[in-house]
């Protein structure tokens, strides 16, 4: 209970920024121009649909659902260094990936992305291809 409230008062804190859902078109354009892509998902679900092509498995929510804070957070200080640029972020059906966007922007990262659908719905119906 701790873990959750402590989420909602970090995600709460700053000024909202902007958050967009894209789809799987735009979404490939902005990875084009360089912007991290990071799936969200679990090993098994990596394994099961494939990732997107140089995306970087950064899995948010451990296997009961709670949030990695400090270690996801210590991985994104890696891929990114400055909080307007952009971050594209996906993972199976956009339901954790809006989780995640939304309390980015709030925290303050101006330009963040999410797949609208997620990989199954978004980038696997639209014909876009996954690596194993």
């Amino acid at each position: 209970m701790k873990k959750i409230l402590l989420v909602l008062g970090v995600l709460s804190v700053s000024l909202f920024a902007e958050f967009k859902t894209i789809n799987a078109e735009e979404f490939l354009k902005l990875q084009t121009k360089g912007a991290p892509v990071i799936d969200i998902r679990t090993p098994a679900e990596w394994k099961e649909t494939g990732i997107i092509k140089d995306a970087h498995k950064m899995m948010f929510f451990t296997p009961q659902g709670q949030p990695d804070l400090a270690g996801w957070f210590f991985d994104l200080g890696h891929l990114v260094k400055d909080k307007k640029e952009p971050i594209l972020l996906y993972c199976a059906h956009a339901n954790r990936s809006k989780t995640l966007g939304e309390g980015l922007s709030k925290m303050g990262f101006e330009n963040v992305y999410e797949l609208k659908g997620g990989i199954e719905n978004g980038w696997i119906k639209a014909g876009k291809k996954t690596i194993k």
